[in-house]
């Protein structure tokens, strides 16, 4: 499978080294381009992959084209590969709030897949939701699923409205989580607790917490209920988050995250 990367960011570079890691290309099928003179050293003395500043270049033989650009960048991007890209090649977007008529107009392109993926992808953890339009054959679909399932999970949506959605959860969700851990340390700190094993502690019932859910597939309201005992000091901590209005106020979050990630595409 030939890859142009449009753009070499963080997030360009995760689904560029799973590609490799995964065996689903190779080096020298794999173009990327970027505007920056030292990012693009920097990728291919890392990859020894072929890099340039022209985009219209690296789209040029490839058979998918991922689109890892800023937001901002994209109207002058479009422009330059409009009319461009062959019937043939497929794009992958993974731009935040670009919606898949945008790139259409944009892109004089039809076969288009839009993906949010998160950033745990960057060490193979992440998860990516993502849909196509009607021209993406089953073999392009199956690249897009392989691609973005090397970063870890992939879930398939025949509704682009889920991905707005996925972006206010998934897609922000890793800083709801680092934030909720910020303000654990802090607390603990603040009882007495050490730093360096109040991060011990936070990081590790953290992730503990996640792997239990998998492993025992239960409903997350089970296990509070199991962790709960009535009067005990568990109760007593859940009863002030309560009274903060906890729930209510995650909602208000992914709410706001939601109707951003909606004006971003309109």
């Amino acid at each position: 499978m030939k890859i142009a990367f449009i753009g070499g960011g963080n997030m360009g570079e995760a689904i560029l080294s799973a590609v490799l890691d995964k065996g689903l290309s190779t080096p020298q099928a794999i173009s990327v381009s970027d505007i920056g003179e030292a990012r693009r050293d920097y990728l291919k003395n890392k990859f020894s992959v072929a890099v340039m500043d022209n985009n219209r270049l690296a789209a040029e033989n490839s058979d998918v084209v991922v689109l890892a650009i800023k937001p901002q960048s994209l109207v002058g991007v479009m422009a330059e590969l409009s009319g461009q890209l062959k019937p043939t090649q497929l794009v992958l977007s993974i731009i935040a709030g670009a919606r898949i008529e945008t790139l259409h107009r944009g892109l004089d392109h039809s076969s288009i897949v839009r993906a949010m993926p998160n950033t745990p992808a960057q060490i193979g953890e992440g998860i990516s939701v993502w849909t196509a339009t009607a021209q993406v054959t089953v073999e392009q679909k199956e690249w897009a699923g392989s691609i973005l399932g090397a970063m870890g999970r992939e879930i398939y949506v025949g509704d682009e409205k889920y991905i707005d959605m996925a972006t206010a959860v998934s897609g922000s969700g890793p800083a709801y989580f680092f934030l909720f851990m910020e303000s654990l340390i802090d607390a603990a700190v603040k009882i007495g607790l050490p730093h360096d094993v109040a991060h011990k502690l936070v990081l590790h019932t953290m992730l503990g917490s996640g792997y239990l859910i998998q492993r025992l597939d239960k409903e997350p309201a089970e296990l509070r209920r199991m962790v709960t005992s009535p009067g005990g000091t568990t109760a007593e901590a859940l009863l002030q988050l309560e009274k903060g209005g906890f729930s209510g106020l995650l909602m208000q979050t992914v709410m706001a995250a939601y109707n951003k990630a909606k004006r971003l595409g309109s």
